[in-house]
């Protein structure tokens, strides 16, 4: 089979293989703290427990991440590099999900049990997600062939985790919730997600081809702390480019990661229908935006796109608080904040595609400054990035829940929640129940939500995004130099090495 016929092949079955596996990092990323604050109830010290762990998983990443990046680099196969550790880390963390989900705890003993399952779920999903994402320099080397992987990579995890965005709240929150409650439905929705992603695996596992040219002629270096530090602190543009990737993703999710949702909830009512309607809407115009991002790159340099994006969003941002303009809470307040939602999303996910591609170009970049493509080491930051960036959102959002209140509410709602799980009030007398906690109707102790928390989560999801956003958009004009230039320099050079005696040395 030719190049050109693989690499058709490659872009049908890599970028299906991952729509399972974003569907879990969407339950774990955007609804895992939601799942715990309204099924359990949480005193100060246990929710900042839970924080703690998450922070301390992800630190715990800060060695993890590189370390899987070399162990695939040292990794020999008759099945290659990539695809063992794939396998493995798809069907562990099938399992872990599964019991996160569905062990019946409460209090400290739930708070033990998580710190087990969230570091558990740190090392499965990153033997899947390293192993993954560390194919695409291994797939194709030139801009052209890297901007389609990279695009329609993305499209498949957007459709995959956007899906589970759009579904999640629709069948656990609300009238909806299957099986009658908040928690019995988390633990189904876990369960047909832990059964989905490893069968979408076996897309890229059996369908996909990458190249293995250096596979069998490297040598096995010893491993070593050091050389992973090396090889990430010597490369400036992998550096400058993981710290704006970082500032961008916090911002970037403070909404999805469960600020948006208590928002809604708060203001417009415990539904998880208008919940899915926010996600639905607001994702839409990022799917258009992957598909046609291959053709815009050919004709907009990513510097110049990124400030079209920063417009777009800063737009969004601005009519997300616009919505408190009209005179009461109802659904034209709504729309005008889903459409808000759409315009910062859009921009946002703009930034994401180029950040990617970013990362990535910094394999030739490394080298051709040293004489080694580190491929495995060097992606190994994007999934890092992502879950550091995913505990300060958690830092975050709990930081921001202890200084409005919400887990006063959120209690009372974790309440009701299980007693209606246990028979002993039901589905319709807990919606009330519910109701009354938000907006105060049935004398409870804290009279529903006010206006200044309300306001205070709104800000939290607009304003703090957006300056982050605009900080990693000018750090990343001043200090990232691969452009499309650059780049393609740079592969004209190593091309031309190639073609010479002694090639292998860095330059």
């Amino acid at each position: 089979m030719n190049q050109e016929k693989i690499t058709k092949k490659n872009l049908i079955f890599f970028p299906l293989g991952t729509m399972g596996r974003d569907a879990v990092y969407s339950l774990i990323n955007s609804y895992l703290l939601t799942f715990v604050l309204f099924t359990h109830s949480l005193d100060a010290a246990q929710l900042a427990a839970i924080t703690g762990v998450m922070i301390a998983a992800r630190a715990f990443d800060a060695l993890n991440d590189p370390v899987m990046g070399n162990i695939i680099e040292r990794t020999r196969s008759r099945f290659g590099k990539f695809k063992p550790w794939l396998a493995a880390g798809g069907v562990s963390t099938s399992v872990v999900i599964f019991l996160l989900f569905n062990v019946r705890l409460q209090g400290w003993p739930f708070v033990w049990f998580f710190a087990l399952m969230y570091f558990a779920f740190s090392i499965t999903y990153t033997m899947s997600d390293i192993s993954y994402w560390g194919m695409i320099p291994a797939l194709g080397s030139d801009a052209d062939a890297r901007n389609r992987f990279t695009s329609r990579t993305t499209l498949f995890a957007g459709i995959g985790g956007t899906l589970a965005a759009i579904l999640i709240p629709l069948f656990t929150t609300g009238a909806g919730a299957l099986g009658g409650s908040t928690a019995v439905a988390y633990g189904r929705v876990a369960l047909i997600i832990a059964i989905l992603a490893p069968l979408f695996i076996l897309f890229t596992l059996l369908g996909v081809r990458e190249r293995r040219e250096g596979n069998r002629a490297a040598k096995r270096e010893r491993f070593s702390f050091r050389q992973i530090i090396k090889t990430i602190a010597r490369n400036d543009q992998l550096v400058w480019v993981a710290v704006i990737f970082l500032v961008q993703q916090v911002g970037n999710g403070l909404v999805i990661g469960g600020i948006g949702s208590t928002y809604i909830y708060f203001t417009f009512g415990y539904n998880g229908g208008l919940y899915s309607l926010f996600n639905t809407v607001g994702m839409l115009a990022t799917g258009v935006l992957m598909i046609f991002y291959p053709m815009i790159s050919r004709h907009i340099h990513r510097k110049r796109l990124m400030g079209i994006m920063a417009v777009i969003s800063v737009a969004g941002y601005g009519m997300m608080l616009a919505s408190l303009l009209t005179p009461e809470v109802n659904m034209v307040r709504f729309w005008i904040l889903v459409l808000g939602y759409m315009f910062s999303n859009f921009g946002q996910y703009g930034f994401y595609l180029i950040m990617m591609i970013s990362i990535m170009n910094t394999v030739e970049y490394n080298e051709y400054k040293f004489g080694t493509r580190d491929e495995g080491i060097i992606t190994s930051l994007r999934p890092f990035i992502t879950k550091m960036s995913s505990a300060l959102i958690v830092a975050l959002t709990s930081a921001i829940y202890l200084i409005f209140g919400v887990t006063g509410y959120t209690n009372q709602i974790s309440d009701l929640e299980q007693r209606c799980a246990q028979g002993l009030i039901s589905e319709e007398q807990k919606l009330t129940e519910i109701s009354g906690v938000i907006f105060g109707t049935t004398g409870g102790q804290y009279g529903g939500v006010t206006l200044g928390q309300s306001l205070g989560l709104l800000f939290a999801m607009t304003v703090l995004p957006c300056a982050l956003m605009l900080a990693s958009y000018f750090l990343y004009k001043r200090k990232y130099k691969l452009d499309e230039e650059e780049y393609d320099r740079i592969c004209a050079e190593l091309a031309k090495k190639q073609r010479q005696p002694g090639a292998g040395k860095p330059v």
